[in-house]
């Protein structure tokens, strides 16, 4: 067994012929820092060239989190100061979620617990995502004047109907079995089940992608925690892709106050509060990325990274949810009809020679 501590935040370890990465800052939910990034990123190009390696897990310390996020103050810090962090980390962030969504060996991330944002991005786009009754996702963004990046413009419109575009603005969290019924993850797995997985996968004698896609199958037919419990939005599905079915944020807000259904009127409520720039830039990013490969959809948001922290609600919502923890931000501007569609266009204009390149 080999094991390397990359300044202790992510470590390593090779087990028979499974290379595992543990993001160990359970204090702060293993939340992602750049040099989590850059430690990460150089060892899965060098398991991905090594005939020793046959499959990659990653997972997170702790029992609460697989990963809570980017390490989203220090970025506002940065952008605040005119460090260069702000276009880095994004850039890096994304040439890693890249990696995975194109790596050639089984990849299987064990998504036991809070699963957000820069979380999501180093498991979504992965072969294989392990859900259990304790995960709990979300693309929470817009809440902070920011957008679901991390390649969000990828898979949430490739969900069933409008529920990305959903999850996408409301930043509605989903949890347990209803994050694999919506196919965020490819299983689910009951907790207590997942260090005997974890053994069994390391086991596994030169595994096929398919070999590690039975493996996973048999653990989950024995996980039959809460499977007779019906998907949280069952009853709204029908809802969702009608009320949010339209060519605009201010026509799906509309829908929603027309509908007046319970439901209806609790997600009018919840995108009042969201960054009218956010709301914007998201519902266009979702549009576009249903049409895009996966680089395009990383091109895309890293333009929108940099309008971000260009911007001024970003560091608002930070201020807001983060640091003052007072949940009142003041956005600029403060209504949908303030945002222009010149604004917009221009933040998924090209940034030339700075546009990142995959």
């Amino acid at each position: 067994m080999m094991s390397s501590k990359a300044g202790s935040e992510v470590l390593f370890e090779k087990v028979g012929k499974a290379g595992v990465i543990t993001l160990n800052r359970p204090k702060a939910l293993n939340a992602l820092t750049l040099n989590m990034i850059r430690h990460i990123y150089p060892q899965l190009k060098k398991w991905d060239k090594n005939s020793e390696t046959d499959v990659v897990i990653i997972k997170g310390a702790g029992e609460k989190a697989f990963c809570a996020g980017g390490d989203i103050r220090a970025i506002a810090e940065a952008g605040k100061a005119g460090d260069s962090l702000s276009q880095v980390f994004f850039r890096e962030e994304y040439i890693l979620n890249n990696t995975i969504g194109t790596y050639q060996k089984p990849y299987v991330a064990l998504i036991n617990g809070i699963t957000m944002g820069g979380g999501v991005g180093l498991s979504v786009h992965g072969q294989f995502r392990v859900a259990t009754e304790k995960t709990l996702f979300a693309m929470p963004e817009t809440g902070i004047g920011l957008f679901p990046d991390v390649g969000g413009g990828y898979f949430l419109p490739r969900l069933q109907g409008k529920l990305g575009l959903f999850l996408a603005l409301t930043g509605f969290r989903l949890k347990g079995r209803d994050v694999q019924r919506v196919g965020v993850a490819t299983h689910f797995v009951q907790s207590e089940k997942i260090e005997s997985l974890e053994k069994d996968l390391v086991d596994l004698k030169s595994p096929s992608i398919s070999d590690v896609a039975q493996l996973l199958d048999s653990y989950q037919e024995q996980s039959h925690l809460d499977a007779e419990k019906p998907f949280v939005l069952q009853e709204q599905t029908e809802a969702i892709d009608r009320l949010f079915s339209a060519g605009s944020v201010e026509e799906i807000v509309e829908n929603l106050k027309k509908d007046g259904s319970a439901f209806a009127l609790k997600q009018a409520e919840t995108l009042v509060k969201m960054s009218p720039t956010s709301l914007k830039l998201t519902f266009r990013q979702i549009e576009e990325g249903a049409r895009m490969s996966m680089q395009e959809v990383f091109m895309m948001e890293y333009r929108l990274s940099q309008a971000c922290m260009n911007g001024h609600d970003f560091y608002e919502g930070v201020r807001a949810v983060l640091i003052d923890k007072d949940q009142s931000p003041k956005w600029k501007p403060s209504t949908l009809a303030g945002v222009s569609v010149q604004f917009v266009d221009k933040c998924f204009s090209s940034l030339g020679e700075r546009d990142l390149k995959l």
